[in-house]
């Protein structure tokens, strides 16, 4: 039996291609775009609008699948965890971060990440395979409407509403590809999914509420200024090539000068006129004062805003979080030299959804704790990488 299609992993053109294969209209495409996505809606039989003999068509060779839930929790604070089922033994993570001016959904793309960044739980659990689009979209049309039929949730009305939201509002606000894996690495499915949450048939949402994550994948950087620009943020860490060949492994295949490049290259594209560097905070190795002028001389040139994140310790990275007063001595440097530097409030912790704090399940195909014989030896996995990004 031919395995059904999963609507969810179909972008704007490709539904409307899908659609053209079964003899069907084209404004069909745009129909199917508004029941998925700004409805919520799984079951095409509740698909009123479209033709009886269209629906027929459909259930007998597509659906709308979204991920299993296998763990919902719910922080503190209000920040909220969900684990998702992507089959073969492997699950990711999404978490919710509520505010009074937004509703952010960070997005994972891959399970697990063969980057290993030392200061990232998922990075130590190696490597399974990229999320498809349908994975990657899916965590926002099972967050969105989930949370939307919640009688506690907050609604944000828009003043230029995207057709379809006018009378529920929308609850998720901005998306951030920063969970679980390297969204570069999975290029081609993360634009797919991105070009969705822009279309205003689906998510509507804005270029400057997206934002990717990225360790520093030069070419891909390059790629996505041409194809889906939208908020970058540069998973920087480090003030000289050195110290981040050690905590960035990536460096090794993109050192900082080609990665700043790059930068250079995305900004007239880049939805706001600066681009963010994440930068975190780890006790007694990068947190210097002659490493804050350092970072303040590397990108010097480059339009920016340095987002200091207080490390989220686990166990394996043999790492610990700098104090407070040290952290704002960091950031006083950056400010007094005229830099835009904000210091991350952590959100989620105490359910380990805080930023480097998400894990997963992961059937590693990397080898990454078999090959980590020390605890504190920096894996390298370059080779991998070059086979993931040519």
């Amino acid at each position: 039996m031919t395995p059904r299609i999963n609507l969810l992993d179909f972008d704007a053109d490709q539904m409307a291609a899908y659609v053209a294969e079964l003899n069907e209209k084209p404004f069909r495409a745009k129909q199917l775009m508004q029941w998925i996505h700004q409805r919520g809606v799984s079951n095409i039989n509740e698909m009123s609008d479209l033709a009886k003999s269209f629906r027929a068509n459909l259930i007998d060779k597509a659906e709308i699948a979204p991920l299993p839930v296998i763990k919902d929790e719910l922080a503190n604070d209000g920040t909220r965890k969900w684990l998702l089922d992507v089959g073969a033994g492997n699950a990711v993570e999404s978490v919710f971060i509520p505010e009074d001016d937004r509703g952010t959904l960070c997005i994972s793309s891959q399970a697990g990440c063969a980057v290993n960044c030392r200061f990232c739980s998922t990075g130590h659990q190696g490597f399974s395979r990229n999320l498809t689009s349908g994975e990657i979209i899916g965590q926002l049309w099972f967050a969105e409407h989930l949370l939307r039929n919640e009688p506690g949730a907050v609604r944000r009305i828009e003043t230029y509403p995207t057709p379809g939201w006018e009378h529920t509002g929308r609850v998720i606000s901005n998306v951030v590809m920063m969970g679980m894996g390297e969204p570069l690495l999975n290029y081609d499915n993360v634009v797919s999914a991105l070009r969705l949450m822009l279309d205003d048939r689906a998510y509507g949402l804005s270029r400057r509420r997206v934002t990717v994550s990225t360790s520093g994948v030069v070419p891909m950087i390059d790629r996505l200024a041409q194809d889906c620009p939208v908020a970058l943020a540069v998973s920087l860490h480090a003030p000289n090539d050195a110290l981040r060949d050690q905590l960035v492994p990536l460096n090794q295949k993109y050192p900082l000068r080609e990665l700043l490049a790059a930068c250079e290259r995305y900004l007239p594209f880049a939805p706001r006129d600066f681009l963010t560097f994440e930068y975190c905070m780890l006790d007694g190795v990068n947190d210097s004062d002659v490493q804050a002028k350092e970072l303040v001389r590397l990108l010097a040139n480059i339009k920016c805003k340095i987002n200091l994140i207080p490390f989220n310790p686990f166990p394996e990275s043999g790492l610990k979080r700098s104090p407070p007063q040290r952290v704002q001595a960091f950031a006083n440097i950056l400010l007094d030299s005229g830099m835009v530097a904000t210091v991350r409030k952590t959100r989620g912790d105490d359910i380990a959804a805080a930023c480097g704090q998400l894990a997963g399940d992961v059937i590693d195909r990397t080898r990454v704790r078999e090959r980590a014989v020390h605890d504190n030896e920096i894996i390298q996995p370059i080779t991998w990488l070059n086979r993931l990004d040519d």
